[in-house]
C-alpha cells in the first residue's frame, strides 16, 4: 500500500519544492499559488500517469493536515494575550463577523455554500491554511479549495500593498498601521510584508495581531465539525485529529522551551507540506473548472476583503 503512494508523493514533493524555490527567488509570489498553477500545468501536459494518483490524493489530504497542525507552533499565547482585551475583542469580531458577513453575502450572490464557507474562513482567519483546514473537516471539492486559495492569494496581495498606503493617508503611526494590517490582511506572509513596508514597530504588532486570528482557527473548526455532524450521513469526529495536533503544537510552543532550530525546521516542514498539498490539488484540476469561477465568486472575494478591512480598522484606534 505504501509503495503505491510513493510515485505521487514524490511528484508532489518535487512540485512543492519548485514552488518554494520560486518563492525564495521572487518573494512576492506566494508558494501556495505557484504550487497550484504548477500542478495544473503538469497535469495538463499529460505527463502524469495513473500510478501517481494514490500519492497525490494523500498529499492533498493528509500531508495538507500536517501543514495546518504545525501552524500551531507559530503561536506564543502570552504574546497574544499581551495585546490586551480590547484588541483581542477586535480580533474575535474580525473572525466571527467576517465569516458571518461573507456567508450572508455569498447567499445574496448565489455562490454555493461550500465555496462561500471556504472563502469566508480563508479571508477572515489565516488564508490558505484556513481554507485547507476547513477542507479537512468538510472534505470539500478540490475545485472549491483551489478557487478559494487562489482568491485568498490574489486579493490578499492587493490588500498587502494597499493597506500600508491607506494607513499613511489616514495618518496612522506604525503601531496603529501594524494593528490594522494584522487584523485585516489574509495570509501570515502577507502581513509580514505589509508590516515591513510600514516599518518601525509595525511588524511586531502586525504579526502578533495576525496570530491572534490564527488562534481562532481551532474553535471555528470545532464549530464547523459539530455542525457537520448534525447534517452529514457519515458523522465526522467532533474535533478532528489535526485540530487537536494544532492545539497541542500551540501549547508546546507556549509552555515548553522549543529550540529555535526545531522551530525553524518545523517551519520548513509546514511550508513544504502546504506547498505539496496545493500542488496535488492543482494536479486534480482542469483549466475549464477554474474558468467557471465567475463574477459572483469574484464579487464575494472583493466584498469579503472590504468587510474584513473595515472590521479590522478599529484595531488601529485601540492599538494606537
Amino acid at each position: 500500500m505504501v509503495a503505491t503512494r510513493l510515485p505521487g508523493l514524490g511528484v508532489a514533493a518535487a512540485g512543492g519544492g519548485v514552488a518554494l524555490l520560486v518563492h525564495a527567488l521572487v518573494p512576492v509570489l506566494s508558494p501556495t499559488l505557484v504550487a497550484i498553477v504548477l500542478g495544473i500545468v503538469v497535469a495538463g501536459s499529460g505527463r502524469l500517469d495513473a500510478s501517481t494518483g494514490p500519492g497525490l490524493r494523500v498529499a492533498s489530504r493528509r500531508v495538507l493536515r500536517v501543514g495546518v497542525a504545525l501552524l500551531g507552533l507559530q503561536l506564543l499565547l502570552p504574546e497574544i494575550v499581551a495585546l490586551g482585551w480590547p484588541l483581542l475583542v477586535v480580533v474575535a469580531a474580525v473572525v466571527l463577523l467576517g465569516i458571518a458577513g461573507t456567508l450572508a453575502l455569498g447567499r445574496l450572490l448565489g455562490v454555493p455554500p461550500e465555496r462561500s464557507l471556504l472563502v469566508a474562513c480563508g479571508f477572515s482567519i489565516c488564508g490558505a491554511a484556513a481554507v485547507a483546514a476547513v477542507e479537512g473537516v468538510r472534505e470539500s471539492k478540490d475545485e472549491d479549495v483551489a478557487t478559494a486559495v487562489s482568491l485568498v492569494v490574489v486579493f490578499g496581495s492587493v490588500v498587502m500593498l494597499a493597506l500600508p498606503l491607506g494607513a499613511v493617508a489616514l495618518g496612522f503611526d506604525p503601531v496603529a498601521a501594524g494593528a490594522w494590517s494584522g487584523a485585516s490582511i489574509h495570509e501570515v506572509g502577507q502581513v509580514v510584508v505589509a508590516g515591513g513596508l510600514v516599518g518601525g514597530a509595525a511588524l511586531q504588532v502586525a504579526v502578533a495581531v495576525k496570530l491572534g486570528r490564527v488562534l481562532m482557527l481551532a474553535p471555528v473548526l470545532a464549530a464547523i465539525s459539530l455542525r457537520s455532524r448534525r447534517t452529514a450521513a457519515v458523522r465526522p469526529p467532533l474535533v478532528p485529529g489535526f485540530v487537536l495536533a494544532f492545539v497541542a503544537c500551540a501549547a508546546l510552543r507556549t509552555f515548553a522551551a522549543v529550540p529555535d532550530v526545531a522551530l525553524d525546521g518545523a517551519g520548513w516542514v509546514q511550508a513544504g507540506a502546504l506547498a505539496m498539498a496545493m500542488f496535488a490539488l492543482g494536479c486534480g484540476l482542469e483549466v475549464a473548472a477554474l474558468r467557471r469561477t465567475g463574477a459572483p465568486v469574484l464579487a464575494l472575494a472583493g466584498g469579503a476583503t472590504v468587510l474584513v478591512a473595515l472590521l479590522g480598522l478599529p484595531a488601529a484606534f485601540v492599538a494606537g
